[in-house]
């Protein structure tokens, strides 16, 4: 298997007044072309950060030191004007929150329009809206063309994370980033939207770095898994492996401290240390 994306070293520090504070140290994974790749932590364990740095997306407060190479280039030293024509067309990335990654003035229709002209600027409106109305088929959402012109508040938070994901892939990216993409749904919910990433990663043959707090939900997408804790890398190994031996205390204790229909609910769940 080709690799796709490799880091390599990578560290992050913000800075501050009295000093920089390291939030990822050294830290090294890759993925193969067709690959998913989970990134598991606890929330502060620095999976957002890395998320953000690979698409030089943090803030001119933070220092990224080490290399990004995307099929064999640094992405850390290409020019802002270069990475913006790199994002959304090479790579895609599905955020958190799909309530306030979406303008709620605009109506969805064009929010996903806008996304094809950035990287499409010759495409005549008439395909432009085909286009956008495939997407939305593709990611299961019911009567796109009645539902073109309707803005983010009108749908429900799973609908909206479809128009998140139909956005991302508009393009046909060869690398998509989903930052804990089920974070905000109910389980039924969730596990529709899994069962779609699954999907559609297989059929368009996408890399994926999938990135959540949640092993079980990893497991479900992830053919391969790197647990994050305080910013480096503990464990690393196929998601059967982790899911059922891991080795290290801190995967351990992960696993230990998500609850299951067996868990004694008069005792207190592991604690994550």
């Amino acid at each position: 298997m080709d690799t796709l994306l490799a880091v390599n070293n990578l560290s992050i520090r913000f800075r501050s007044r009295e000093a920089g504070r390291l939030v990822v140290c050294d830290l090294s994974f890759s993925i193969g072309a067709g690959e998913v790749l989970g990134l598991v932590g606890e929330s502060g364990s620095g999976k957002s950060v890395t998320a953000l740095a690979i698409l030089q997306l943090l803030d001119a407060a933070a220092r990224v030191d080490g290399e990004i190479r995307f099929d064999g280039a640094d992405l850390l030293k290409l020019s802002s004007e270069a990475m913006r024509r790199k994002r959304g067309r090479d790579i895609a990335m599905i955020f958190q929150e799909p309530m306030t990654s979406l303008n709620p003035v605009m109506t969805i229709g064009e929010q996903i329009a806008e996304a094809i002209r950035v990287h499409q600027p010759g495409l005549r409106r008439a395909q432009v809206k085909q286009a956008v109305l495939d997407s939305l088929d593709a990611v299961a959402m019911p009567d796109p063309s009645g539902r073109y012109k309707d803005y983010p508040h009108q749908f429900s938070g799973g609908q909206r994370q479809r128009i998140l994901i139909a956005m991302a892939l508009i393009n046909r990216p060869r690398l998509l980033i989903a930052d804990e993409p089920t974070t905000a749904l109910d389980v039924t919910v969730q596990a529709q939207v899994l069962e779609l990433l699954k999907d559609l990663q297989q059929q368009h043959g996408l890399a994926m770095l999938f990135i959540s707090h949640d092993l079980a939900v990893v497991g479900q997408v992830a053919s391969r898994m790197a647990v994050l804790r305080n910013g480096q890398i503990v464990e690393t190994g196929s998601s059967s492996k982790l899911l059922t031996a891991p080795e290290h205390p801190y995967t351990k204790n992960l696993l230990a401290a998500v609850p299951t229909l067996r868990t004694d609910r008069s005792r207190p769940l592991a604690m994550v240390q």
